[in-house]
């Protein structure tokens, strides 16, 4: 159903490993991880553009807002004309609310695009939207832009001794799938040991890169005027504002850690 995501997806990831492979092999790890990571680069890279349209439009957002509280105050009585000076407003400073949101929505169906090429390189398991191949069957069957070859080389690549496309949740009889002969060189305890400490740095990130967001943003509302006694609906909208600021300091961090139990190792 969404494989006009997960083909172009695993056509980028099938072009950096043949980039990565030709230099360090095509069957390391290492060739495999790079070419995550570059994946990961140029998605990045093609959301540059709509990523500083989005700064813009929130600064531009913060030197409206003494005109947008004069626009609520004048037709505080009108709630369609006040919607009609806003969107005049935002049509003169250039500023659309909803491309604000671009970067970050795009960015989801990729992430769940990703996620699914990884896990379909070993399709052996029987969880959601596993269709339980067996061990012959999962290793001569092409992954998207992967042939049969390439599965057998990412099935076999280990980094840091471990597979990269298993996870801490994944069932063992799922671990055979990773070598040709069926047997298994790797223990739980060895994605654990990889993943667990990855998805801890990444969810302190994510906490102190909100915790930096939401400073510069109290520090640009200092910097401006002081404002009139704030009306219901300001103080609504302030306290929605505050509880998702909670929200992405302190639930999305956790939510992320205890995603690493779900995540493949390359993922991670």
């Amino acid at each position: 159903m969404l494989d006009f995501i997960y083909y172009p997806i695993s056509a980028v990831l099938w072009f950096w490993h043949k980039v990565f492979g030709f230099v360090l092999g095509p069957d390391s790890g290492l060739s495999w991880a790079l070419a995550i990571i570059f994946l990961v680069v140029t998605i990045r890279g093609l959301l540059v553009r709509p990523t500083i349209k989005q700064l813009r439009s929130s600064r531009r957002m913060q030197e409206m807002q003494p005109r947008m509280q004069e626009i609520r105050s004048k037709y505080k009585n009108d709630q369609q004309t006040q919607a009609l000076e806003m969107r005049k407003l935002q049509k003169e400073m250039g500023v659309n609310p909803l491309a604000s949101c671009l970067p970050m929505l795009v960015q989801i169906p990729i992430f769940i695009g990703l996620f699914h090429v990884l896990r379909s390189f070993n399709r052996t398991g029987t969880g959601m939207g596993q269709p339980g191949m067996s061990i012959e069957a999962t290793r001569n069957t092409p992954n998207y832009f992967f042939g049969v070859d390439e599965v057998q080389s990412f099935l076999d690549a280990r980094l840091f001794g471990t597979p990269l496309s298993g996870f801490i949740s994944m069932g063992e009889d799922s671990f055979k799938a990773f070598s040709a002969d069926g047997s298994v060189d790797f223990a739980r305890w060895n994605i654990v040991v990889v993943v667990l400490p990855l998805m801890l740095l990444a969810s302190v990130l994510m906490h102190f890169n909100a915790r930096m967001s939401m400073d510069r943003q109290k520090k640009r509302q200092a910097a401006q005027p002081k404002k009139k006694a704030s009306t219901a609906q300001e103080d609504m909208m302030q306290n929605q504002m505050m509880m998702m600021q909670k929200l992405m300091l302190w639930v999305m961090p956790v939510m992320m850690f205890a995603g690493g139990f779900l995540w493949q190792v390359g993922l991670a």
